[in-house]
């Protein structure tokens, strides 16, 4: 690979495995133009609106060998907050206390987050950064934090998060609507914070 070509590849969004099999098999165009087109180091204002409608989105981890791990994690509408464009924060709620996610993050803060809206547009939001984990208390004194927040923070019982996780974005892109199904919400009541084993799935795969 020439100079010139080395610093072109560097200086494009995307690790060197992608631009290497982009060249091995031809996809070079495509990609460049989805980079210069669809790629941000940021959140726009559009991307900040899509979040804040969310109520749910999937989250990938790994620790400090590169194991993965792939977690869902919901609420209600605009449970995820967007500080500005360049910091996301999400609430964890009481789970299994197995802290796989978390745990992932105290040893490599590398994170992946994929929303999907099945309802309306059929259109998903990568966001890409580096997280933390924050106690209760530490974002409470965060400046400008949205009212949603603070009024999540100020619930008893089940429904209060535990703590959250502070994402710094380094990428923002689209995952297009052709594949993301079209579904139709119902209603489910949500027992939060239970531990009641048939209103949690039960042993549902007989483990």
């Amino acid at each position: 690979m020439s100079p010139e070509s080395e610093s072109r590849q560097t200086s494009l969004p995307g690790s060197h495995g992608e631009h290497e099999l982009q060249k091995r098999y031809g996809t070079q165009s495509r990609a460049c133009a989805f980079y210069k087109k669809q790629v941000l180091s940021y959140l726009n204002p559009e991307m900040r609106q899509f979040v804040s409608q969310q109520e749910m989105f999937f989250v990938a981890t790994s620790d400090s060998k590169g194991e993965c791990d792939c977690s869902l994690r919901a609420g209600p509408p605009g449970f995820v907050h967007t500080l500005d464009q360049k910091t996301l924060l999400y609430p964890e709620y009481r789970g299994n206390g197995v802290m796989a996610s978390l745990g992932n993050i105290s040893e490599n803060p590398h994170i992946g987050i994929f929303f999907a809206d099945f309802f309306e547009s059929t259109v998903g939001l990568h966001i890409n950064g580096r997280a933390r984990v924050a106690e209760n208390a530490a974002i409470e004194t965060t400046p400008n934090l949205p009212e949603q927040a603070k009024q999540q923070l100020s619930v008893t019982g089940g429904r209060k998060p535990e703590r959250w996780v502070v994402v710094e974005v380094e990428e923002a892109y689209i995952h297009c609507s052709k594949h993301i199904p079209l579904l139709k919400k119902l209603d489910k009541r949500i027992h939060w914070g239970t531990d009641d084993e048939a209103r949690k799935g039960g042993n549902f795969f007989r483990v």
